[in-house]
């Protein structure tokens, strides 16, 4: 890390362009400063010898207050108070300078991503402290990892309550995945179930992030539940992965909202209907019809492909047609936007982001850790998104589409 005057040029924030990061930014920011400040208290507070409020307590020396010092960090400049003390010795009285300081700007990307460690830390921070006080030479007093952890809650629960009525949703992503998590003592395995938003602008915004346990109608209306608590009106168009529990929970919510079915999840549930030999075949035949580039091939390829797989593999066709129109809601939206709209790729790449960066953790510590730790990717700016393709044509109305036609 450098001081904001050095010649070094600021690493750009991940959240520069997006302004729904805003609040997520500032809350790790914040976590940030006050790591690093409360670093420089306690560190203080050894050489005295006595704590800032103490009295009647001997001290090796006198405060006399505080001075801004700007750091650059991963999250952008940061400015924080540094507090200035006297310390006495032989020669007199000589200007107190922090190790630490010196010891964060070298380690900064390695300190912060401990930093964000603390949401792994679940009910045990002793891993994390341990970690942070190899790095800072035992600067690290007992506590400040476990009121790290509080604070991050904190902000944690503030996010899941946050209004949503502001962002101008016009898109919803659905979709789970499962993580293992220890629960009384036992490998358990839950689903973290995932709302995405797009707003009006297309940029893409993780609005809830539930363990639920499974992936039931409950389950997913509660979910959808408290979007609309929070704000979130009913949308254009909800991309699935066509879980049956899902759907029906947006049945029951909303019958006629649009809904394209996510056509990977399709492809894999095809393939399973057939035999392995065949899988090849029916995958290049599949993905053929899908990318397409016009609407009319797209049906065409589709008429093409049931009519030979009735006879070929009877199962196949069925799988296909089960899904109906929805599989194919994507062709009444602009081909600018049918990367974005075919599938629940952009949640799908968040867990497998979320899945590399807990592969080295056999058991994370508990259900509430999964959740708290995708969050943590996100706010530290470790994930970052994009806004979809075909966003400046978001506001095209949608036009029929007839498969028999």
């Amino acid at each position: 890390m450098n001081e904001a005057t050095s010649a070094s040029p600021a690493p750009p924030s991940p959240f520069a362009v997006s302004d729904w990061f805003d609040p997520l930014e500032e809350a790790v920011r914040g976590q940030v400063r006050w790591f690093i400040e409360q670093l420089l208290e306690e560190e203080l507070e050894a050489a005295l010898g006595r704590g800032r409020y103490q009295r009647g307590v001997s001290s090796n020396g006198r405060r006399h207050g505080h001075r801004p010092r700007q750091l650059v960090t991963t999250f952008g400049p940061l400015s924080l108070s540094v507090p200035r003390a006297r310390l006495a010795d032989e020669a007199g009285e000589q200007e107190w300078k922090s190790a630490v300081l010196p010891a964060y700007k070298r380690l900064s990307r390695r300190a912060e991503a401990l930093i964000a460690g603390t949401y792994l830390a679940g009910v045990n921070t002793r891993r994390v402290r341990r970690a942070l006080q190899t790095l800072f030479a035992g600067h690290i007093g007992k506590d400040i990892v476990s009121r790290a952890w509080q604070r991050t809650r904190s902000a944690w629960e503030a996010w899941q309550r946050r209004d949503l009525a502001g962002d101008d949703i016009v898109r919803l992503i659905l979709d789970g995945t499962v993580v293992r998590v220890r629960l009384d003592r036992k490998a358990t395995a839950i689903s973290l179930l995932i709302a995405m938003g797009i707003r009006r602008d297309g940029q893409k915004v993780v609005l809830a992030i539930k363990n639920m346990g499974g992936e039931s109608e409950a389950a997913w209306r509660a979910v959808l539940d408290d979007l609309l608590a929070r704000g979130v009106a009913k949308p254009e168009l909800v991309i699935v992965d066509g879980g049956k529990g899902l759907e029906a929970a947006l049945a029951s919510l909303w019958d006629d909202v649009a809904i394209q079915r996510c056509t990977v999840h399709k492809e894999r549930n095809v393939l399973a209907h057939a035999p392995k030999h065949l899988h090849d075949e029916i995958k290049a035949e599949f993905n053929d019809m899908m990318h397409a580039s016009t609407a009319e091939d797209v049906l065409s390829k589709r008429k093409a492909f049931l009519a030979k797989w009735k006879l070929r593999c009877r199962a196949v066709a069925d799988s296909l047609e089960e899904a109906g129109e929805r599989l194919f809601t994507f062709l009444r939206y602009p081909p600018e936007q049918w990367r974005s709209v075919r599938t629940t790729n952009a949640i799908e790449r968040l867990h497998e982001e979320f899945k590399r960066r807990i592969k080295t953790q056999c058991l994370l510590p508990c259900a509430e850790t999964a959740a708290m730790l995708f969050w943590a990717l996100l706010a530290s700016g470790q994930i970052t998104m994009r806004r979809v393709d075909g966003w400046p044509t978001l506001d095209r109305s949608p036009t029929d589409l007839d498969l028999a036609a």
